[in-house]
């Protein structure tokens, strides 16, 4: 397996046979829990994990999308582990209510693709594939903030 196969799928979280997209997110958020619990890493570095992961994951994306020959390839699920992590950077502090809301509320943002979601998807190649994503976590960061800014959490 190349290099950018193994990170497009996040070391195989995309090969999983059902919600290759869900297991990726759930996969993130597993590592953001450990890292914070066992290293103390707070929500907003989770948002400069994502960036920095970016342009890997529009490479990956890219290669692994011209391998398969598809615009889009399920397997490809690193998409989902940045916009996940700009999710959980949206939260005041991280307790159960908030990794379970980033969870559900960047899978929400990441299906429904509300403007400019759906638009920057059809960008080309590993740039579309990813940008999506990182749209749909900033939506999930924004309600996540609000939400904790009215102490909903």
């Amino acid at each position: 397996m190349s290099v950018a196969r193994l990170l497009a799928t996040w070391f195989g979280c995309g090969y999983a046979p059902k919600g290759p997209g869900t297991a990726g997110s759930a996969a993130a958020v597993v590592i953001a829990w450990i890292l914070h619990e066992y290293a103390g890493i707070q929500p907003l570095w989770f948002g400069v994990f994502a960036l920095a992961l970016t342009v890997p994951a529009i490479w990956a994306a890219d290669v692994t999308a011209r391998e398969t020959g598809l615009k889009d390839p399920q397997i490809v699920v690193i998409d989902e582990v940045v916009g996940q992590w700009l999710a959980i950077a949206g939260a005041s502090h991280l307790n159960w209510k908030t990794w379970l809301a980033a969870f559900l509320l960047f899978r929400a943002f990441d299906i429904w693709k509300p403007a400019p979601v759906r638009q920057l998807e059809r960008l080309r190649g590993g740039t579309g594939i990813v940008l999506d994503d990182v749209m749909a976590g900033v939506y999930a960061a924004l309600v996540l903030s609000a939400a904790g800014w009215f102490n909903l959490y």
